[in-house]
């Protein structure tokens, strides 16, 4: 299979324009154009990752945490990433990153996460702003139908749980088309006036070549007259962390308990609480200490994330059960969350979970 065409499927899963500015995601080594048979998925692609991807002919390595995450001024073989550098490009294997992308995402690294914890009525956390914009299209009025339902179809008009959302409005549109020109209605040098709809609606902004594909293919006019407007409103599909409640609430220990035994964790380092019962739970997989006090806003009885600082435990304040559950706990679900999205839309591509230990980190 082309290499490109599961970069696409990628990019329908966790689209790269939900990348944090400072990520590296995306194809890394290789070419859109070469050939995949086999891929391999982890979290982070270290020597023992790229080893087993050797041994099972596996051509691409498909990972969670960017294998180059900085500039990289040489390749020596001594760091552990110059290795796998080495190994992927002599043996021919592609690696690609979905990392912040993944995170981003409705349907990412935290919805696994709550969906493990046994999370419901979840939604983003922190939503995304400035992901949102308003398309408006002139049309005739007896091909606005054929139009908006194109558009509606590539992702557009799509508010909460609503979706088909637009506003229209009738009107007359004037043109005259030129020497050159081939009118679908009017004649050439004629000042033509047409019954149209206005038609206006909101579509996130990583669908744009999409839904434009769409609007001028089902678009009888030889020039399209349309606006593109950027928006301020909150995306509530996209953002950071996720939020949702325990179908009953948990005494604080108990709920301790269920979170060490779902993510498998050694232990769990957490705050103190005046709490006693937990049931609406905050989650960010990975690094999520920027979430805090959104979790605390938001009214969370308990907030799951890794990678919290001393100093940080002191935001909690006691009014919130901060958890520190592990970097690779909190996003171990990433690989099977991957391995379901792409088999989904290519059953026909061979792709197995890395039996590597990536997680770095050791308790005594």
């Amino acid at each position: 299979m082309q290499l490109g065409k599961i970069l696409q499927v990628l990019e329908d899963i966790a689209p790269s324009s939900l990348q944090e500015s400072y990520d590296n995601s995306g194809l890394q080594i290789g070419s859109p154009g070469q050939s995949v048979n086999r891929g391999l998925i982890c979290l982070d692609a270290t020597p023992a990752v790229m080893q087993e991807a050797i041994d099972k002919q596996c051509d691409l390595v498909l990972c969670h945490h960017p294998l180059i995450f900085k500039g990289v001024k040489k390749i020596t073989g001594e760091q552990a990433t110059d290795k796998v550098l080495i190994e992927a490009i002599r043996h021919g294997i592609a690696v690609v990153s979905v990392h912040t992308n993944l995170d981003n995402t409705l349907m990412g690294v935290n919805h696994a996460l709550a969906s493990e914890l046994g999370l419901t009525q979840v939604k983003i956390l922190k939503v995304a702003e400035g992901l949102l914009k308003k398309l408006v299209v002139f049309c005739p009025l007896e091909h606005a139908d054929k139009l908006r339902a194109a558009i509606f179809a590539a992702g557009a008009g799509q508010i909460g749980n609503y979706d088909c959302c637009s506003f229209n409005t009738e009107g007359r549109g004037s043109f005259r088309a030129g020497d050159g020109a081939s009118p679908f209605t009017g004649k050439l040098n004629e000042l033509h006036y047409e019954p149209e709809v206005r038609v206006e609606t909101i579509f996130p902004a990583y669908l744009q070549k999409s839904i434009l594909t769409a609007m001028f293919a089902n678009h009888p006019y030889e020039e399209v007259a349309y606006d593109i407007y950027p928006l301020d409103n909150a995306f509530d599909k996209a953002g950071a962390g996720m939020i949702g409640d325990l179908d009953s609430p948990l005494p604080v220990d108990d709920f301790l308990q269920h979170v060490k035994l779902t993510l498998s964790a050694a232990l769990l380092r957490h705050s103190h609480t005046q709490k006693e019962q937990i049931k609406k739970v905050a989650v960010c997989g990975g690094s999520g200490s920027f979430l805090i006090q959104e979790a605390i806003r938001a009214g969370a009885d308990a907030f799951i994330t890794a990678d919290v600082k001393y100093h940080q435990f002191h935001e909690a304040e006691q009014r919130i059960l901060l958890i520190d559950a592990g970097h690779y706990e909190t996003e171990q679900f990433a690989k099977e969350l991957l391995l379901n999205g792409i088999k989904k839309k290519l059953t026909n591509f061979a792709l197995l979970i890395s039996e590597a230990d990536t997680n770095p980190v050791r308790y005594f």
